[in-house]
């Protein structure tokens, strides 16, 4: 079998697994962040799964859970099914392809929701959509969870991360790092509190948001 190439959604072929790099760095990292917010039993759904190899991976290590992934991209659902066939998950469903700011989302109700690595990638509406659905969908105290690059006024951004936001903007002026203190608030807005935030490998953060009255 060969390795899948590094993920573009330009050249995915149809049926195609993709790669992306960051992931093998960045998930066991995020497991261990999981293994304290994760419920014992539900689906979890998870918001822009790209490639699928997170939610994949997410489903071997946790196996008393169901995984729900979806994307807005057609090649990214088809390179998710790939995956899922790839490492013979069962408790991975077939994904939705879902957008964050449609107006309904097709889902069942979940148990948590994650999204990884889609707020700096996507406009700002993104993000709105995402907080009210989760909103709509989660239960009390069931908690939201965000991975990836952010900004905070008291902390110093790193040469890193600012490249990174220069390279956002060149593509799509919409996109960008968000500030923490942005999130929160739009968080209180949709009915949730954060509960933490933890830092992680690569200037990159977790945020863990939990639904309230």
């Amino acid at each position: 079998m060969t390795d899948p190439k590094p993920w573009t959604i330009a050249d995915a072929a149809p049926g195609e697994q993709r790669h992306a790099p960051a992931t093998e760095r960045n998930r066991d990292a995020i497991v261990a962040i999981l293994r304290e917010v994760l419920p014992d039993k539900g689906t979890i759904l998870e918001i822009a799964s790209g490639t699928g190899e997170h939610a994949v991976y997410f489903g071997m290590k946790f196996p008393d859970l169901a995984f729900q992934p979806s994307d807005p991209d057609p090649a990214c659902c088809q390179s998710i099914v790939a995956w899922t066939k790839r490492e013979a998950v069962t408790n991975v469903l077939p994904p939705k392809q879902l957008d964050a700011q449609a107006a309904q989302w097709e889902v069942s109700k979940p148990a948590a929701i994650l999204c990884i690595n889609m707020v700096h990638i996507s406009p700002w509406e993104s993000s709105i959509g995402l907080f009210k659905k989760a909103g709509g969908l989660l239960d009390q105290g069931a908690p939201l969870y965000l991975y990836g690059p952010y900004l905070r006024a008291e902390v110093e951004t790193s040469p890193g991360n600012l490249a990174f936001e220069r390279s956002l903007k060149s593509r799509d002026l919409r996109w960008g790092l968000r500030d923490v203190a942005d999130m929160d608030e739009l968080a209180m807005r949709s009915g949730f509190a954060r509960e933490r935030l933890t830092e992680m490998p690569a200037n990159n953060i977790s945020l863990v948001y939990r639904k309230h009255d």
